[in-house]
Formats: C-alpha cells, structure tokens, sequence
C-alpha cells in the first residue's frame, strides 16, 4: 500500500511550494525489481473546508478536491507556505478552522513544513523544544513568536524525524528529496532528482543566498574609513590606517566603528571581502587563487576558510551554483 501524503493548501498558498510535493513524491517510483516503476507516494491536496477553491498569492485559485477529512488519512501531512496566515504569523495561534482541521492527524504522523509552513506547526506545538528552520528572512520574527523553537536559520531543512521543517522555496525539494532518501534509499531519491532535473543533494545553507548590504551610512562618522578600504581591499588594511582616515584614535575609532554598524572593523572587513569574493566567484573566471588575492585574502587556503565559514560551502561549490555566463570566457 502507497504511503499517503496530505498537503494541506491554506488560502495565500504559494502554487510553487504547493507543487513540490506532488512533484517529487508523486512521480517517485520504485526502481527494484520487481515491482520496478511502482508509484511509492499517494498524494493528496485537501483544504480546511469541504472541497472548493482555495486561493492562492498569484491571480488564479486552485480547486481542492478534498476536505480537512483527508487529513486523517495521511502518513505524512506536509503544510506548504502561505501569505494569508493571519494569527498564525501575527500572534503564534491557531484559527479555530485551522484547528479543527488539524484535529483529523492521528497520532505519529510525520509532519512537514516547507517554507513559512512552519508558522502553523509551530503554531500547533508540533515544535516546542524542537529544532526547526524557516526562510531567512523569516527567522528572527519566527523565534520571538515560538520562544519554545529551537530555530536554524542556517540550514536548508532540518530533519527532527517525526517532524522536518524546510527553509525558504526551491528548499522544499532539498527536504522532500531528503525524505524519499530516508524512506526509500538513495538510488530512488536520485531516481526522482534526476526527472525532476534537480541536484539530489545540495551542499551548504542558507547563508549563501542571502546578500548582505553596506549599512546606511547616514551620519555615521566611520563612513570616509569604509569607502577607503572598500577602495582597496586587495591590499592590506591595518585597523590604524583605518583609524587614521577620521582622525581618531585606534581606541576611540574601535567603539564608533562597532556602534554604528554592529561588527569590529576586523568582521566587517572579512565581510566585505566575502562579498567581493562572492562577486568576482559569480561574474569572472578568475581562478580562486587570483579571486583570493583581489578580495584580499592573500591565498586560496584562506579564501576557502573565510568563505565556507560565512557561506557554508566552498568557493569551488559556491561559483557552480551561481556562476554567470561571462562573454569571452
């Protein structure tokens, strides 16, 4: 018997995120014998109403054949992102329709969130004291809300085993790739990765799909230091040359540089260098030895640290996965 899947489609929902789990778990087939090409998924759309349509964030609703009933029927209920969460994401709790749909999971189902989804598993205890992640952007408004979450706000998902959460969009399919590997192996997972045209693991996290901007300057009195070393960081900067461009002293020039924009001088200046590693990895072919040199890391070892440090994969990784075609090259 196929194991079912439930997606739970809340009105707001994202058709993209709504789609993954049909796509990935609903092609899977099994690749033994016999029994080869054996769908190994049921999967189902329900709504928190009786069937109906059901609204989406882009100009087209979708038409939900299924009520909250299905959900007692799921092996595993995954909750994909909404923009219509209301006080879930407003003050951590649950609609009493969202409630009472949730009330037809029995006991031990697996549940999983792709996105914002995690909003209402969370909302629902399905994460006090647990681990979980959420899209970037969301994290830190994610924990004040459910104090009791352990929140990542790293990774690409997290695997809790009664309960996986995912990060932001396409991190959906790393974490139900991730689920097919679990239930049944890695020639299957890889199987379904392949049709589906995707890497079947994805290295690193979060950290590197999120730009980190320049704070705004405004008035700050560190600004003319940061312009000249953003000016050269290929050479060596000492913190009392940058000290030296305002006129203060190493001491004074510390605490200002640390009030205005939240880092010593010394992150701050790694940080930009990543960035411009970051740039030059995506639009040049520079080899990673003269990307080391221009961001100012002197060698390719230290560009490695610094780089998987901050991003979580290697520069190598990195500029696979965002390299620009560059004209000439």
């Amino acid at each position: 018997m196929c194991h079912r899947v439930v997606v739970l489609a809340l009105d707001g929902v994202i058709p993209f995120e709504l789609g993954i789990p049909q796509r990935i778990f609903g092609r899977t087939l099994s690749t033994e014998t016999p029994g080869a090409g054996e769908r190994l998924y049921d999967v189902v759309t329900c709504s928190v109403r009786p069937p109906g349509p059901v609204r989406t964030d882009a100009d087209f609703s979708i038409m939900a054949e299924h009520g909250p009933e299905a959900l007692a029927t799921a092996d595993t209920v995954v909750v994909p992102a909404s923009y219509e969460l209301g006080p879930v994401h407003e003050e951590g709790r649950l609609t009493d329709e969202l409630a009472a749909a949730l009330a037809y999971i029995r006991p031990g189902t697996r549940m999983v969130s792709i996105c914002t989804g995690g909003y209402v598993l969370a909302a629902a205890g399905y994460l006090d004291g647990r681990p979980a992640t959420t899209h970037w952007s969301s994290a830190d408004h994610f924990q004040r809300l459910f104090p009791k979450v352990r929140v990542d706000p790293d990774v690409l998902f997290i695997d809790d085993g009664d309960v996986l959460t995912s990060a932001g969009v396409a991190a959906g399919i790393d974490l139900c790739l991730h689920i097919v590997r679990r239930d049944h192996g890695t020639a299957v997972a890889n199987d379904i990765a392949r049709r589906t045209v995707v890497p079947p693991h994805r290295d690193g996290g979060q950290a590197q799909f999120i730009r980190r901007p320049l704070p705004e300057a405004g008035l700050a009195t560190t600004t003319a230091a940061r312009a000249w070393a953003l000016g050269r960081l290929d050479q060596p900067i000492l913190l009392r040359d940058m000290a030296r461009q305002e006129s203060m002293s190493v001491r004074t020039f510390t605490r200002r540089f640390r009030e205005e924009v939240g880092v010593s001088p010394g992150q701050w200046l790694a940080q930009q260098r990543v960035e411009r590693a970051r740039q030059l990895l995506e639009s040049t072919g520079l080899s990673v030895d003269q990307v080391a040199r221009d961001a100012g890391f002197g060698t390719a070892t230290s560009l490695r640290q610094h780089v998987q440090a901050a991003l979580g994969v290697s520069p190598t990784v990195y500029r696979r996965t965002f390299r620009s075609t560059v004209p000439g090259r």
